[in-house]
């Protein structure tokens, strides 16, 4: 239990810093921005309670929102995604047996699998995001067109992450 408390806590900690330091610094055409954050919400081991998956979003929202200066556009997107995540889970749920403690990733699950869950975690929380930033639906268009290209990036960065980080062996 200590061992998958450290690697989220480190998890936490490596995503936010990556995510301030590097990945908001990129910004390609004004279109594309990956938010590589919302990774930790999509690895929260399958035993994590709804209740602390809600906090650990709030507290992971709020602390890029605090680094961005933005004014609770991370904190809202990613507690919706937080919201939303034991209902996908439940819905995408792979079919063999899983521990409470196994951790989503795309070695032991499967690259199909893991691309439908997080592309589902990612596509909520990223077109929330930008629905509440732009705050105006008169642009629509462009809205979804910005989400649709930080999507693809951002689905590249976790399938990319899940190969060079995750374990192969259960």
């Amino acid at each position: 239990m200590n061992n998958v408390l450290i690697r989220n806590i480190i998890r936490f900690v490596v995503l936010v810093l990556l995510q301030v330091g590097v990945l908001n610094q990129v910004q390609l055409g004004g279109f594309i921005n990956p938010y590589l954050y919302i990774l930790f919400v999509i690895m929260l081991p399958f035993g994590t309670p709804g209740w602390l998956t809600l906090v650990l979003s709030f507290a992971l929202g709020l602390s890029v929102d605090m680094f961005c200066n933005s004014p609770g556009i991370h904190t809202s997107a990613t507690v919706f995604a937080g919201f939303l995540r034991p209902y996908m889970l439940g819905s995408l749920m792979p079919r063999e047996t899983v521990e409470p403690t196994d951790t989503p990733n795309i070695r032991i699950f499967g690259a199909g699998w893991f691309v439908k869950y997080s592309l589902t975690v990612v596509l909520v929380h990223h077109v929330f995001l930008f629905v509440v930033e732009a705050f105006k639906f008169s642009s629509l268009h462009l809205i979804l067109w910005r989400a649709l290209l930080s999507i693809v990036f951002t689905m590249l960065l976790i399938i990319l992450s899940q190969f060079l980080f995750t374990r192969s062996n259960k």
